[in-house]
């Protein structure tokens, strides 16, 4: 039997985005693949060095667009870095409790999204429902519900009112009460169990060696979490636990998302508890804010994404605009070089669940 080329590609429920694998079967079986990550987003870095440094600020957000704010706060952290920018602490809590719903709102899309490739369509169904309420305080924090352009160097844009941090409280009161739904829909499913449970599997040594965070590596027993092992913002004055797993599989890493919504829930309330009043940004241009120039300098600064370690280097000479821009996309192992490596051997129904539960983002690998 010879080999047949396939697309499994963005009209499939299992991929996420304009993104495609090519492979090549023999049966039902794959025995090579290549990842195209598309042509809709794509060559963010180079971009960012032809663009001012406030321009930077609406383009930056589309390298992940179910987790944009990472995005707006690695490139804000580092022009702080360089600039040696010291950014009121009231906005220190803003920024770590935008980076929480964006992380419950990314989680909610992405493992009820299980169902598609499984057939189990009520799980994407009431992700998307539920994900809407925290899109919903998006918009009435920063005027848009995805692209959002709220995290700027010196802080944030605008304060969060007293009627906002109402709706995030009576939001996270919603989506806690729901997780019981969530674990008999999905985690307490004999389909899901027989799906995912040692499928996919990845162990410790090879995501090490690959250079997987998140929960392809937490997955395996390694409980590496930027927030835990090198803190920014005030990470390292809240209470929160990092859930690990041992199986390495599909099911592990699904179940671990599902794990930290809670762990987001606590970090958000405890961040609206301590968040002191005072000032949300200070002001780093004296003129026109576009004309703006960072002192020369360098910096690498990493946060922690929905997908694993997410990082930004910069380097300013001194102008108007980055001198270069290097972005450690989180998904960018598991997307590439584990797609290339991995996939062959896999049965092609298996695929789907691989680039779902390792988080695909395409921008990332493209970018």
């Amino acid at each position: 039997m010879g080999e047949v080329k396939l697309f499994f590609g963005p009209n499939h429920p299992g991929m996420h985005g304009n993104f495609s694998v090519h492979m090549y079967v023999e049966g039902d079986t794959v025995v090579r693949a290549r990842p195209l990550p598309g042509f809709l987003h794509r060559g963010f870095e180079k971009l960012m060095e032809r663009r001012l440094w406030y321009q930077n600020l609406a383009l930056i957000p589309r390298i992940c667009v179910p987790e944009p704010d990472i995005n707006e706060v690695c490139y804000a952290m580092a022009i702080e870095k360089i600039a040696k920018i010291e950014v009121p602490e009231r906005a220190q809590w803003i920024r770590m409790i935008v980076l929480e719903l964006a992380r419950i709102a990314s989680h909610l899309m992405s493992f009820p999204g299980i169902g598609g490739p499984l057939g189990l369509y009520t799980g994407p169904f009431w992700g998307t429902a539920d994900r809407d309420r925290v899109l919903d305080i998006f918009e009435s924090l920063t005027g848009a519900r995805v692209y959002h352009m709220y995290i700027v160097p010196g802080g944030v844009r605008k304060d969060l009112t007293p009627s906002i941090q109402k709706s995030i409280k009576e939001t996270l009161d919603y989506i806690e009460s729901r997780l019981p739904d969530y674990e008999n829909l999905i985690f307490k499913n004999r389909i899901v169990h027989t799906r995912l449970k040692k499928i996919a599997l990845l162990d410790r040594e090879t995501a090490l060696e690959l250079g997987i965070t998140g929960v392809g590596l937490r997955a395996t027993g390694v409980p590496y979490d930027i927030r835990k092992v090198d803190p920014y913002l005030f990470y390292d004055k809240v209470e929160f636990e990092v859930p690990t797993a041992t199986d390495g599989d599909a099911f592990s890493r699904v179940y671990l998302k599902f794990l930290e919504i809670s762990q987001s829930i606590k970090i958000i309330r405890q961040a609206l508890e301590k968040m002191p009043e005072g000032k949300v940004n200070v002001r780093i241009s004296d003129g026109n804010a576009l004309r703006y120039r960072v002192p020369k300098g360098q910096a690498y600064v990493h946060v922690e994404s929905t997908r694993g370690e997410y990082g930004y280097y910069m380097v300013s000479d001194g102008g108007e605009k980055p001198y270069r821009v290097a972005v450690r996309g989180a998904s960018y192992p598991q997307t590439f070089i584990g797609i290339e490596k991995y996939l062959p051997g896999t049965r092609i129904e298996d695929v789907p669940i691989w680039l779902s539960t390792m988080d695909v983002c395409a921008p990332e690998v493209d970018r």
